[in-house]
């Protein structure tokens, strides 16, 4: 019965040692997988600065050489309008001057394609 309850016992012994390996393996793989997480996000985070620089550089250009065309543009505009007022301005009387003569200055005049029926022709 001795050896029995020792051989039990080994078996025991073997089936805590497995046990603990077991356990042991599955931290070691739980920390891999941690770290393996970690080295990922690392990894992603790298990768999405390096785009974010490149479409900032990018967007730089781009961005840069409307920013000059708007400016170019706004100036035009401005430009444009400073002259059209100044044309307004300048012409504004003599434009009215002609329009009131145009209303209340009439010549009554028959036109040329009128002809008086009724006479000798």
């Amino acid at each position: 019965m001795t050896s029995q309850s020792q051989g039990i016992q080994q078996l025991l012994q073997a089936e805590k040692r497995a046990k603990d390996k077991l356990e042991e393996a599955k931290k070691r793989k739980g920390k891999r997988l941690k770290q393996a997480k970690e080295e990922a996000i690392a990894e992603i985070d790298h990768y999405r600065l390096q785009r974010e620089k490149e479409f900032r550089n990018k967007q730089a250009n781009v961005m840069g050489s409307q920013g000059n065309l708007s400016a170019k543009i706004e100036e035009q505009t401005t430009e444009t309008v400073r002259n059209l007022t100044s044309s307004y301005h300048k012409n504004m009387e003599s434009m009215m001057k002609k329009l009131l003569s145009m209303i209340c200055d009439i010549n009554p005049e028959v036109h040329p394609n009128f002809r008086h029926i009724g006479g000798s022709v």
